[in-house]
């Protein structure tokens, strides 16, 4: 598990954006204001995304340009990513709030996931070599397993993030990628809070190991076909308990 981690710590490192090779001091300005609209919009969507805002709650332009040191302007361009990706809403007269999902979009969610998840894993299968798989399999076993009879969901939910994130990294169709990448974003709650399900955590457990092991042994159409189950499987549990859920 120390390994992937480590790998995705490396990866977020080399896209941080650098000032060094930056000399004119006008670029640095614009660079500057860039980078701390960047900022701005990924703790935003970190904070929708794990419920630290919850929906409903209701975004000030004029604070989140005091807080990141930036123009309204620029929060005005996030709201309407955030917007485009479904996490906000704005509401004439009223500004912008984190948007609720209801229980039929949720499951047009699942749906649509089940499909393109599945796709993801069968090309990511495709196009990475049998070993790349090794980490995830070794944290889907004992640290995954400890985690759920801990009762630390948050840390398996990490692990589930950490696959998910790597298949979309090697899937190779920038497309699926983004699709796929707005849509786990959309659902990040949801998937907490269904992993709190009695029982579920395991099941998603055992179905991904499953998965994992279709994609080492580079059986791709096995891969995307276990996947698609494990999505079916999740939507029929949230159809279950979507009160608690939602």
């Amino acid at each position: 598990m120390e390994s992937v981690q480590k790998r995705s710590v490396a990866k977020r490192a080399e896209a941080a954006p650098s000032l060094r090779s930056v000399t004119e001091t006008g670029s640095v300005r614009i660079r500057t204001a860039r980078t701390g609209a960047s900022e701005m919009l990924r703790v935003l969507r970190d904070r929708i995304t794990s419920h630290e805002l919850p929906p409903g709650t209701k975004l000030i332009e004029q604070d989140l340009a005091a807080t990141f040191s930036v123009s309204r302007a620029r929060v005005r361009d996030a709201f309407a990513v955030l917007e485009q990706r479904g996490l906000i809403e704005r509401i004439p007269n009223r500004g912008a709030i984190v948007a609720r999902l209801t229980a039929k979009q949720v499951i047009d969610l699942y749906e649509t996931r089940e499909v393109l998840e599945g796709l993801a894993v069968r090309l990511s299968t495709q196009n990475t070599k049998r070993d790349h798989w090794d980490d995830l399999i070794v944290a889907f076993g004992n640290p995954a397993e400890q985690a759920i009879k801990n009762g630390d969901f948050e840390e398996y939910a990490t692990i589930l993030n950490v696959f998910r994130r790597e298949v979309i990294a090697t899937c190779n169709n920038l497309l699926l990628a983004s699709l796929l990448d707005s849509m786990l974003e959309r659902t990040a709650v949801v998937v907490r809070r269904m992993i709190m399900v009695p029982g579920r955590a395991l099941e998603g457990l055992n179905d991904h190991r499953a998965v994992l092991a279709a994609m080492k042994a580079g059986k791709a159409d096995e891969a995307e076909r276990l996947k698609r189950s494990n999505i079916r499987a999740a939507r029929h549990v949230f159809e279950r308990y979507q009160q608690f859920v939602l």
